[in-house]
């Protein structure tokens, strides 16, 4: 995929991972937005894939594809072990967690603080690759703490490239892991897109994507200038219509124009389908709040999914109401993109 990208000049788009958002509910709805988009699963604990309810952590639906893991872990025999048992579920990427700075993360002496020792990320991702059939990358930030970003962030990829990542997605915040809640280190610690461009400039072999900030595609697009990727977190989330000019902007094949009805007849369907299977239609429409941002309609489209969807035994018949409060044709916001994100 990355090789590929690089070799043939495309572009990629990816929905970053994130915590209690992106889990297999939410990636099937992108997913009906965008075809092209590589989607990332939340990150999943080595330990919980070893001892814990595998199924439930790594199951999806085959409609999901390209999709990627990310795990969690810093310990090498844990970390190649989890690759091992979800090899079978067909997974087109394994992506290890350098960049979260959550306490829960920091007990287990992993995410964002692995960034104090590239040497020991290096010996995790030479043990990765050892067992992965899959492109093994890397998602990290420039720094954390008192670390001068300029200086470590060099030697980092440094060492990742050394032991075959197959790509590096870099968030150019800093993580402060004292002091700064996980929202906050999302928000204050300033970014740094210029080291990041540099980190691309020096490394063009190298697939380098970038995260952090990135609010439209109209700033995706300016960073595909430089870089190879680009990663959008809680803006492909919270307004997820967006997803729905990704594909026109990065295949160059014309004016994003999305069949919402279809979409509201797919969605039901699979709602049905999680209910059937023992889960509650709140589970999948709570990641479909932010898709009218803009219609005419949308405040009454997000009062019903937050209202009636939550009640017990509802059906998807929610899903219908709410699509009928808005007024599709006359609200529509998807236009063609002026700058195709290949370019």
């Amino acid at each position: 995929m990355y090789a590929d990208a690089l070799k043939h000049g495309q572009k990629i788009f990816a929905v970053a991972p994130m915590i209690d958002w992106t889990d297999r509910h939410c990636r099937f709805l992108h997913r009906q937005l965008s075809r092209q988009a590589l989607l990332y699963t939340e990150m999943v604990v080595a330990d919980a894939i070893i001892h814990g309810p595998r199924q439930r952590l790594l199951s999806y639906s085959p409609e999901e594809h390209p999709v990627a893991l990310q795990l969690g872990g810093s310990d090498a025999g844990k970390l190649s072990e989890a690759i091992r048992i979800a090899a079978d579920y067909g997974y087109d990427e394994i992506n290890l967690n350098v960049g979260c700075p959550s306490d829960r993360v920091q007990s287990g002496t992993f995410g964002a603080c692995l960034m104090r020792d590239a040497g020991h990320v290096a010996d995790l991702v030479s043990a990765m690759k050892t067992v992965a059939t899959v492109p093994v990358t890397v998602k990290c930030r420039i720094g954390v703490d008192d670390q001068e970003p300029a200086e470590v962030l060099p030697d980092f990829l440094r060492r990742m490239i050394g032991a075959g990542a197959d790509a590096i997605w870099i968030h150019a915040r800093k993580a402060w892991l004292q002091g700064l809640s996980p929202k906050e280190n999302r928000e204050i610690p300033p970014l740094d897109y210029d080291l990041v461009y540099r980190m691309k400039r020096e490394n063009p072999d190298v697939f380098v994507g970038i995260n952090g900030g990135i609010a439209d595609l109209d700033q995706a697009a300016s960073h595909l200038k430089v870089m190879d990727g680009v990663m959008l977190g809680r803006a492909a989330y919270q307004n997820a219509g967006l997803l729905a000019g990704v594909d026109a902007a990065v295949t160059g094949t014309g004016p994003a124009e999305v069949d919402w009805l279809a979409l509201r007849d797919r969605m039901m369907a699979y709602a049905e389908g999680v209910i059937a299977a023992g889960g509650r239609l709140h589970h999948v429409t709570r990641h479909m709040v932010g898709l009218f941002q803009g219609f005419a309609g949308a405040r009454r489209f997000r009062q019903i999914l937050s209202a009636e969807a939550t009640r017990p035994g509802a059906g998807v018949e929610v899903i219908a109401a709410a699509f009928a409060a808005v007024d599709i044709e006359a609200g529509s916001r998807v236009q063609p993109e002026e700058k195709k994100l290949a370019g």
